[in-house]
């Protein structure tokens, strides 16, 4: 059986799509580009600003679903500039702990907004 996770303290799914589905003992999050939830604005213009803003909002989400980072197997993350790989891998450091998540890491063309990055991730519950 499937669950819903939704939490204010993230930006609200702009589409027909979840912020999160919790299944069979795992967490499905959708991808968070950096908006700010209270005002639906992107979180400034640099990578540093808007990667720390993903992470917060995949913070919340894993938080309404009763979980953390320690527990995340599996991230994705895409960039529209591979050339910000290593700053976002950085701030990437600073909310894992080892053993480190399984990742992806790739470049597409472009992000709803003009985000520089979206990150989705799995996690256990």
């Amino acid at each position: 059986m499937k669950k819903q996770i939704a939490t204010d303290k993230a930006p609200a799914a702009l589409g027909p799509y979840s912020q999160a589905i919790q299944a069979g003992g795992l967490l499905f999050a959708s991808g968070q580009v950096p908006i700010v939830p209270a005002t639906g604005e992107l979180a400034g213009a640099d990578i540093e600003t808007q990667a720390k803003q993903v992470f917060d909002n995949l913070r919340e989400v894993l938080a309404a679903a009763g979980t953390d980072f320690g527990k995340v197997v599996k991230t994705t993350v895409f960039l529209t500039d591979l050339a910000n790989f290593a700053t976002v891998n950085e701030i990437y450091a600073g909310y894992f702990t080892a053993p480190y998540p399984a990742r992806s890491c790739v470049q597409i063309a472009a992000l709803p907004k003009g985000a520089l990055l979206e990150v989705e991730l799995i996690a256990e519950i």
